[in-house]
């Protein structure tokens, strides 16, 4: 149990103090920060959904134009 309490305070201290520290250094609030840090997450998993998205629409659009004739007389 002592490991874990240990572990958990490590982290406490050097992990999730990562805003305060930043926004000091920078002489901003903590807040700002961390609404920072999660406005820009929400981005790049928008672009990313994005991307997926237009690449599915460009593979399906391919196959739409492109399709395979199986024999001869499928012409």
């Amino acid at each position: 149990m002592r490991l874990v309490k240990n572990t958990r305070y490590f982290f406490e201290k050097h992990g999730f103090d990562v805003s305060s520290r930043l926004a000091d250094s920078m002489g901003i609030r903590t807040a700002n920060v961390r609404l920072f840090f999660i406005y820009v997450s929400f981005v790049t998993f928008g672009i990313s959904f994005a991307i997926y998205l237009t690449l599915a629409f460009l593979f399906r659009l391919k196959d739409m134009i492109r399709t395979t004739r199986t024999s001869v007389f499928d012409l």
